[in-house]
């Protein structure tokens, strides 16, 4: 593309889900049970 080339960087995150959730938000019980679920 023409213009002026301007730096994106910021638009990314490079935090992994485990960070990103709260420890005590309703997904963590929900993976657990879905995690022993997919174990079997």
């Amino acid at each position: 593309m023409r213009g002026q080339d301007e730096n994106h960087g910021f638009m990314f995150t490079y935090l992994s889900p485990e960070q990103r959730v709260p420890k005590s938000h309703p997904l963590r019980t929900i993976k657990t049970f879905a995690d022993r679920v997919l174990r079997r």
